[in-house]
């Protein structure tokens, strides 16, 4: 086991202190243009932004503007005229692989009797289409919508893609609930075999179904994209979800299916409780001597 530094443990403090005092405003246009200098270059660090989004979140006239930063659509230390550049060139790139598709449909159709469900098969994952739908909602244009749920995908594959995180999330948080929680673990170990990761469609939804609201969706995901407090928030999301349960399951003495159950009546939720709980967990978690592999999932 090693032991998290001094200064560790106070960077999480402070990234958990939100939860003990009233939120404040979201950052609004006036404020988020005051990051800018007058070439349109940040003036603030990407560092003081992520944090600031964390803490606070952000107002729905910068959301769009905000996320193409975090996604990597625009890149941090670009200049006004070249995010115009990049926005020319994605309308571009995004109208060509249009025009190309519809050319080659056709020929694909003829060739390939099952072409139309192999191409349904191809980067489908149940849920991909509730999430564009918000990316949808939050950009005017096609081209926007298809680059940032790309970028957003790049950027959170290793979290929501079945194939490629979401098992490793899964033991993960089975791991976690051990360290922090024996007793829980040792429950879900016996009646609770498999409960855990019957939750993969936290996972793969990013956590879309459990909020009241599409602002509480999006509020969290921006949180994601930041990659504060930690790496790989989105596990410790998960285990205050489970806590939210945690008595009722060992009250009840539940089994498998009746936890999924439980865990599945979470919805309608406020994105900062959630937030702040999953801090929590982090202040906690940092303090304690933590083994190698959580230390090097989180750090």
């Amino acid at each position: 086991m090693t032991t998290l530094s001094p200064e560790n443990s106070l960077s999480a403090r402070q990234s958990a202190s939100f939860i003990l005092v009233k939120r404040k405003p979201a950052i609004d246009k006036t404020e988020w243009n005051s990051f800018f200098d007058e070439n349109g270059h940040l003036a603030k660090s990407r560092d003081f932004i992520c944090v600031s989004i964390l803490e606070r979140g952000l107002h729905p006239l910068v959301r769009t503007e905000a996320w193409k930063f975090l996604t990597g659509y625009y890149s941090w230390q670009s200049s006004q005229d070249e995010r115009l550049t990049v926005d020319s060139t994605r309308r571009k790139n995004y109208e060509a692989l249009c025009q190309m598709y519809e050319k080659i449909q056709p020929l694909l159709e003829n060739l390939h009797q099952n072409f139309i469900e192999t191409r349904n098969n191809i980067k489908y994952q149940q849920g991909f289409h509730e999430m564009v739908m918000l990316f949808q909602l939050m950009v005017e244009h096609d081209h926007e919508t298809f680059w940032l749920f790309q970028f957003f995908l790049q950027k959170m594959e290793h979290s929501c893609v079945i194939n490629i995180g979401v098992g490793k999330n899964l033991d993960t948080l089975n791991n976690l609930i051990t360290f922090l929680d024996p007793v829980f673990a040792e429950h879900l170990k016996g009646k609770g075999a498999g409960a855990v990761q019957s939750l993969f469609p936290w996972f793969c939804l990013c956590f879309q179904r459990a909020f009241k609201s599409f602002d509480d969706v999006w509020r969290l995901w921006e949180v994601l994209l930041t990659g504060k407090p930690c790496r790989n928030f989105q596990v410790l999301v998960a285990y205050s979800l489970l806590q939210m349960v945690r008595e009722q399951v060992l009250q009840e003495s539940m089994s498998g299916d009746d936890i999924l159950l439980a865990c599945n009546k979470l919805i309608d939720l406020d994105a900062d409780e959630l937030i702040s709980a999953a801090c929590m967990v982090y202040a906690e978690l940092i303090q304690k001597d933590v083994p190698r592999p959580l230390k090097d999932f989180f750090l």
